[in-house]
């Protein structure tokens, strides 16, 4: 089985500060995600820690919702949430460059996610996490390229 953590850093001509208000909205992240097609924040909440949003993903003609928390919110250095409890981490630092930022995003499935998957999903299980495995894969370079053009415009 793959490795439950996987990261990609892209460069953006862009400051820290442009992107970083970029990728906290979080209801532009469907302009970006292959698989998250809209997020909207609960009740008021917006980009920081303990603000809660929910996320639509589509995958394979499968659509489903799940309930975030803001875990890290700290304006051109670090966004981060955590998916359901405490299922999958995803993180996005930011670090200046000469000419804009350094990028990276950062995917974890955690142990909480890999139990809920055995006990939601039995025998079936280890087969859908090594799909959300590649997912991140594939997803997080088309993810980076998307904002990358987005905040360069």
């Amino acid at each position: 089985m793959a490795s439950f953590k996987h990261q990609e850093t892209i460069a953006i001509h862009a400051s820290p500060e442009e992107v970083y208000d970029l990728i906290s909205d979080v209801t532009r992240t469907g302009e970006w995600s292959p698989i998250c097609k809209s997020c909207w924040w609960h009740d008021g909440d917006s980009a920081q820690v303990g603000a809660r949003f929910t996320g639509r993903n589509e995958r394979d003609g499968r659509t489903w919702e799940t309930v975030s928390e803001v875990v890290a919110a700290e304006r051109g250095r670090e966004f981060a949430w955590v998916v359901g409890d405490g299922y999958v981490q995803w993180t996005y630092k930011l670090a200046p460059l000469d000419d804009g930022t350094e990028l990276t995003e950062f995917w974890e499935f955690l142990p909480a996610g890999v139990e809920m998957f055995h006990d939601k999903f039995g025998d079936k299980a280890s087969g859908l996490i090594e799909a959300r495995i590649e997912d991140a894969h594939r997803g997080i370079p088309a993810t980076l390229a998307a904002i990358k053009q987005l905040a360069e415009k």
